[in-house]
């Protein structure tokens, strides 16, 4: 093995570092190059470019701090002014630039950055006719988001004043310029919009260099203007200043005087029209009454009105003859009805229960009687049947013909018809009308038929 001393990576790249940090001229190093492969940490803020010449070309970065403070948005392709300091990042052991500060070379970086924004807020539609929203002819609050103090807020509340003394002035106050001036608008615009009464809104601050004015440049400001529901009037710097805000606001005013003059009608122009409206009005008016004023003339003189009499005298007749017809119908009317009520009464007496039992005891009366008669004739005529009945069974009755001298003879019970049935020496018995004997045969003479 070998005596000589190895260094690691890491020991190396640490030497290397501290010379770098040791070396006076990287510490603060002022260098110009074209930007390349920019690309912005989406978590961190953190910007990481490449910095080039026509030769070679070195990597860097620049932390979110410092980043946040860039007016523009670095692209690729754009040539820069870096200002930082020259170091070794020991995790790729690379050296490369940390930057500090970045300008735009030839134009400067407001400008740069005025013109990104405006050309993404164009993309996006901010500045388009169809959002602008109508400023009120007569407001009744009129809001202003400035400074409480310097000439714009004296300027505007004098002006509004001076024309249209009737409108009440809300200041909603704000910073206006220095890096806490675009939050400070955004809220005073939003405090505004948080008040119903509020009717337009003039936003703006007197004039000044770009660097005063930017806050009106910011984004947020010219998204805060846009979002507003009440109708802004922008008021920025001198007339040959122009922001962002002019652009998204519904109105730009050249100066903060002219925003106010924009919010409210002239009162000399509204005494003006106000004054040829109250002519108008007399002139209408005066029409008016002389054309109602002829009608009523022609009214006076027309038939109806000069001959009322005559006007109503035929409704007069026809509601007497209507009244007479109406009185010989009711008439009519009122016998019908007494006499379907007089019907109604007979029928009802005659369906009452009295009468009803009556009629039933007058029928119950005429079916007894029938009965009565009927039962007798059928009696009668069950009597003269039974008559001849008994007639018929005398006539047949054998103790009848017995009467006239006749005699039964029995034997063992049996009627004797015949000789032929009995034989000598029988014991005969003899029935008469009058009791019966007992006879014994001691002779039979037989006869002929026809044989007396």
């Amino acid at each position: 093995m070998t005596s000589t001393p190895y260094l690691s990576v890491q020991a190396l790249t640490k030497y290397i570092k501290k010379k770098f940090d040791a070396d006076p001229h990287l510490r603060d190093v002022f260098v110009k190059g074209e930007l390349s492969n920019v690309k912005k940490h989406t978590g961190s803020g953190h910007i990481y470019f490449t910095l080039k010449d026509e030769k070679t070309q070195i990597a860097a970065v620049m932390f979110a701090k410092s980043a946040n403070r860039l007016k523009f948005v670095p692209e690729n392709g754009m040539k820069v002014f870096i200002r930082g300091d020259v170091n070794v990042y020991e995790g790729s052991g690379r050296y490369q630039l940390y930057a500090v500060s970045m300008e735009p070379d030839g134009v400067g970086s407001l400008h740069i950055a005025f013109e990104q924004l405006q050309a993404k807020l164009l993309k996006e539609g901010l500045f388009d006719e169809r959002h602008k929203k109508a400023i009120p002819t007569f407001p009744r609050k009129i809001g202003v988001v400035t400074a409480p103090t310097g000439a714009a807020i004296r300027d505007i509340c004098t002006t509004i004043t001076q024309h249209y003394s009737l409108a009440d002035v809300v200041i909603f106050p704000a910073l206006v310029q220095g890096e806490q001036a675009a939050p400070s608008i955004v809220k005073a615009i939003q405090q505004a919009n948080l008040m119903d009464e509020i009717d337009v809104l003039i936003v703006g601050r007197g004039g000044g260099s770009i660097e005063d004015l930017w806050a009106f440049n910011e984004e947020i400001v010219a998204r805060a203007i846009f979002e507003s529901d009440i109708p802004v009037i922008s008021g920025v710097g001198h007339e040959t200043d122009t922001t962002i805000a002019d652009h998204v606001s519904d109105w730009r005013a050249a100066t903060p005087t002219a925003a106010a003059k924009k919010a409210v009608p002239n009162s000399e122009d509204l005494m003006k029209h106000l004054l040829t409206r109250k002519s108008q009005l007399f002139q209408l008016t005066q029409s008016r009454i002389r054309h109602e004023r002829s009608q009523l003339e022609r009214l006076q003189k027309s038939y109806p009105l000069a001959y009322p009499d005559r006007l109503f005298r035929p409704f007069v007749e026809k509601l007497s003859r209507t009244d007479e017809q109406l009185q010989a119908q009711m008439t009519n009317y009122i016998k019908d009805k007494q006499a379907g009520l007089q019907q109604l009464a007979n029928r009802v007496q005659m369906n009452t229960p009295l009468q009803e039992v009556r009629y039933k005891q007058q029928h119950v009366a005429r079916l007894s009687t029938q009965l009565d008669k009927s039962v007798v004739q059928s009696i009668n005529k069950q009597q003269d049947a039974f008559r001849s009945i008994i007639r018929t069974l005398e006539a047949l009755n054998p103790l009848t013909i017995m009467n006239r001298g006749y005699s039964i003879v029995y034997q063992d019970g049996k009627v004797v018809k015949s000789v032929q049935q009995i034989e000598e020496k029988q014991n005969l018995t003899i029935h008469f009308p009058d009791g019966q004997a007992n006879a014994e045969i001691t002779s039979i003479t037989m006869k002929a038929r026809g044989e007396e």
